[in-house]
């Protein structure tokens, strides 16, 4: 087996493409040890002891370093523990019961209480994010998370590598404004959430 490794614009996270898919649909993002207990491949990973963040998305498993952790150091035993999961066909997550599991009420995912009669503008805003966004930003190695619309504000969250990047802002910013503003007349700025 063959794990390919992609530099990501945040120069603190590289993607690992392991060559088959990681997530079945979704993605899940580790940003704390505790976090990671769910899955022992990112509580493996974090117990490195480098480790800030672990992404999963579709095909590939972004790591984020700690601050002044060098790659040339960490990248070897990142491939290894990937290599070890894979080639194993190891579980993603801790196998349980439904009843550890907490699912917050809905209203705690979004930023803004919506409005019934912005239902049209926020299908569209979902509809561009989801065609247009997700895929550019899971190509550099992160996901972009929908937490809202009012007011033409649209409150957004990065993941993964993006969410840490330096360019994160400028993405949000003239990239995803940029886009939603032009096919969503409505939309008047794109807020980090």
């Amino acid at each position: 087996m063959f794990i390919e490794t992609e530099t990501t614009p945040n120069p603190a996270s590289l993607k690992f493409l392991p060559g088959q898919e990681v997530m079945g649909q979704g993605t899940r993002e580790f940003a704390t040890p505790e976090a990671a207990e769910a899955s022992p491949l990112a509580q493996t990973i974090f117990d490195t002891g480098e480790v800030v963040n672990v992404f999963f998305g579709g095909d590939f498993v972004t790591v984020t370093a700690a601050p002044g952790v060098n790659w040339t150091d960490l990248k070897p035993q990142v491939l290894a523990i990937l290599l070890d999961h894979f080639v194993a066909q190891a579980p993603l997550f801790v196998p349980g019961s439904a009843g550890g599991i907490a699912v917050p009420p809905e209203e705690d995912g979004m930023l803004v209480e919506e409005r019934d009669e912005d239902a049209d503008i926020i299908a569209q805003i979902n509809e561009l994010l989801e065609t247009r966004v997700r895929p550019a930003v899971a190509g550099d190695g992160g996901d972009i998370q929908y937490r809202g619309y009012r007011d033409g504000v649209v409150h957004l969250q990065m993941q993964g590598a993006c969410s840490g990047c330096p360019s994160s802002t400028a993405t949000l910013k003239h990239g995803i404004e940029g886009l939603l503003k032009h096919y969503v007349p409505e939309v008047v700025e794109v807020r980090a959430a």
